[in-house]
């Protein structure tokens, strides 16, 4: 089968605007252009769309998209497994926001008494889930899973004061982050403030914190470009900027 714009368009549930702005960056090309000039999509196309869709579902950026579907080691197939397995964790997390939503349910109409604790839980959850499904992979196979899973339960535990906290200290990491890159100093006070503020924010969730895992993972915001996105989204150069202050918080540089 072989479709245009507008058919492979209503197939995949996406617009015609989407399907173009996606051979414009070159994470989709049609397979041929016909002498109409219009452009035609093939079975591998349509294979490769499913998988942008699976990704997008999972919250991965588009640049971090292309650079793991155009790498000459993707495997369609492996991948359609790993999707599967992060779709199971999305169905335990969506379980577990339901089950928070019927105990709110119950207890507004006087069923039954719930802690403020398991009023959250399904949210933190959630955030869990969301890291393993974007970064779980990487950050295992850097720190290994014991970390990680400690990292997960703290953070599952934390009380409601915890998570408000680690929430603001994110917002103050990036808002800092910003003024400093102005700066261009990364040893400069504003920067070096940021690099303490990041720190103050992995201890919400680390099991424990030394200079070596800090700065690995300053490091691992230039190297992985799904990390370089999320700070450079709204100031480009700002991911190598932080890896530098914390590499000179840290003692590194």
């Amino acid at each position: 089968m072989e479709y245009t714009v507008q058919k492979l368009s209503r197939l995949a549930g996406v617009s015609t605007r989407t399907l173009r702005y996606y051979d414009e960056i070159g994470i989709l090309k049609p397979a041929r252009i016909n002498s109409s000039r219009y452009r035609i999509y093939g079975q591998a196309e349509v294979d490769r769309l499913q998988q942008i869709l699976f990704y997008r579902e999972l919250g991965v950026g588009l640049l971090s998209i292309k650079d793991i579907v155009t790498a000459p080691s993707f495997d369609g197939t492996k991948a359609l497994r790993e999707h599967r397995e992060k779709l199971l964790e999305k169905r335990e997390q969506l379980d577990a926001l339901i089950a928070n939503v019927d105990k709110t349910i119950a207890l507004t109409g006087g069923g039954i008494i719930m802690s403020d604790k398991e009023k959250f839980e399904g949210f933190k959850q959630k955030l869990v889930d969301d890291n393993e499904a974007k970064y779980g992979k990487e950050i295992r196979e850097k720190y290994g899973d014991e970390t990680v899973n400690k990292s997960n339960q703290k953070m599952k535990g934390m009380a409601q004061e915890q998570y408000d906290e680690m929430t603001k200290l994110a917002t103050e990491v990036n808002d800092t982050l910003y003024a400093a890159f102005k700066t261009g100093d990364p040893a400069g006070e504003l920067a070096q403030k940021t690099a303490d503020l990041h720190r103050q924010w992995l201890c919400h969730s680390w099991d424990s914190y030394s200079k070596e895992a800090h700065a690995g993972l300053a490091q691992m915001y230039v190297d992985d470009p799904r990390f370089t996105a999320y700070y450079d989204e709204k100031q480009p150069g700002a991911a190598e900027f932080l890896r530098d202050a914390i590499f000179i918080y840290t003692g590194k540089k």
